[in-house]
Order: C-alpha cells, then sequence, then structure tokens
C-alpha cells in the first residue's frame, strides 16, 4: 500500500474510533491519523500472528478500528496523568 493510502487509512480508522469512543478527545487531525495508523498496524499484525484473520479480510478493518480505540484510551489516561 502506498503511502497516501496508508494515511487515508489511518484517517479513516482514527475518526471512526474517536466517533466510537464517548468522552471529549481533543487532538488534531495529525494525531488522529497517527492513532489510526498506530491501532491498524497493531491489529493487522496481532491478529495475523493469533491467526484470527488472513491480510485483506473485512475482520482486520474491524480490528484496526478497535485497536486504534485501546490506543486511544491509553493515549487519554496517559494525557490526564
Amino acid at each position: 500500500m502506498s503511502i497516501i493510502g496508508t494515511l487515508f487509512i489511518g484517517l479513516i480508522v482514527g475518526l471512526l474510533a474517536r466517533m466510537l469512543k464517548p468522552g471529549d478527545d481533543s487532538m488534531g487531525w495529525i494525531m488522529t491519523i497517527l492513532l489510526g495508523i498506530g491501532g491498524s498496524i497493531a491489529a493487522t499484525y496481532g491478529g495475523q500472528a493469533l491467526g484470527i484473520y488472513q491480510a485483506g479480510q473485512t475482520a482486520g478493518f474491524i480490528g484496526a478500528v478497535i485497536g486504534a480505540i485501546v490506543l486511544l484510551v491509553i493515549y487519554g489516561a496517559i494525557k490526564k496523568g
């Protein structure tokens, strides 16, 4: 995947994670993209390593959103502390 494609998927995943997690998450576009990319990477490698899904499956996108939500919760905890 190209860098532009990765950034776009990261943005979509990050925005979905911010919509699904309740609360006030004041961060900019770059942080949203980084959060989405981080969630995507963690979920992709983690899910494939555990044999939950293969590359290109829809479960990978869902896992990326869940991974981004987890990163969002961790980011919020660190930011408050």
